[in-house]
């Protein structure tokens, strides 16, 4: 058992370099559309669009769960279904009926054995996901989402992954993927910082019709960051889970070893003893014989 948890652990290792380096390569990308819908919204007054409104009228909440296709990851896939039973228990304390799609045969597998109902799942990626992954789950969500309420459209649509903040710290969040909220802001940091401005903007053909083409893309792309993000916390998580049980049985194999070593010297012991006391025997016969 310990060798094969240590080569758990090695796989883990190696995997978990890779996953960080997609996590970093997904980075400007998603920045820099975020920036120009922001930049859209901001100085366009006027452009609206569905994914920007708020939906009163319905009362279903979209709930996407993103767990593990493996075990051995530790509390990784707990995290987040305890995470998302909080925020489905909210959602109900507020009126609204969560609906739940899974990422993961964990998240699956949970919600069978409970026999309890969700809407849709996706397996099969959540240790090496593709950009491809992201664009179904992330389609299928809009999709629900711009539904009529009256024809079972969601109001609401959350996303619960484990953020990856390094090799020692991953933790379950929470994000509101839909309706956006896209906050005004003058300056960045880093720009203010550098003495720059917020690079100006010609959207072509026109604000509306690039704000259509950009929004579903951003979506996508934060589901995207999100199953990488979750992808690296698995890998991390599967590399401490795998060292501690080999730590574990390595321990063992150290305490039977001591406890092998004492019988074996107990019996060793007696055995000696026996045969003393069985010479000792011999001898005192033959004295007394003489």
């Amino acid at each position: 058992m310990a060798k094969i948890t240590r080569a758990q652990e090695l796989i883990a290792s190696s995997r978990i370099v890779k996953a960080q380096q997609r996590v970093r390569e997904s980075g400007p990308y998603a920045r820099q559309i975020t920036r120009a819908i922001s930049a859209l919204v901001s100085h366009n007054v006027g452009v609206g669009h569905p994914l920007l409104e708020e939906r009163p009228d319905s009362k279903r909440a979209a709930v996407l769960l993103i767990t593990s296709d493996r075990g051995f990851a530790g509390g990784y896939n707990a995290n987040v279904l305890r995470e998302a039973e909080g925020l489905m228990t909210l959602l109900r304390e507020q009126g609204k009926e969560p609906i739940a799609y899974i990422v993961g045969r964990k998240g699956v597998g949970w919600y069978r054995f409970r026999e309890r109902e969700y809407a849709d799942e996706w397996t099969g990626f959540s240790d090496n996901p593709r950009f491809e992954n992201a664009e179904t789950i992330g389609r299928a969500l809009v999709e629900e989402f711009s539904k009529p309420a009256e024809e079972g459209g969601v109001g609401e649509i959350h996303i619960v992954y484990t953020e990856f903040v390094s090799m020692l710290t991953q933790t379950a969040q929470v994000r509101r993927l839909l309706p956006l909220e896209i906050e005004e802001a003058e300056e960045l940091p880093e720009q203010e910082a550098q003495g720059g401005a917020l690079p100006a903007y010609d959207f072509e053909p026109s604000a509306s019709a690039v704000l259509d083409a950009l929004l579903p893309n951003y979506i996508e792309s934060r589901i995207w960051h999100m199953l990488l993000q979750a992808a690296a916390s698995e890998h991390a998580q599967r590399r401490r889970a795998m060292k501690s049980a080999t730590d574990n049985a390595n321990d063992v194999i150290q305490n039977l070893t001591r406890v092998a070593n004492q019988a074996r010297q107990a019996e060793i012991t007696q055995e000696i003893s026996e045969i003393v006391g069985g010479a000792n025997a011999l001898a005192e016969t033959s004295a007394g014989s003489e």
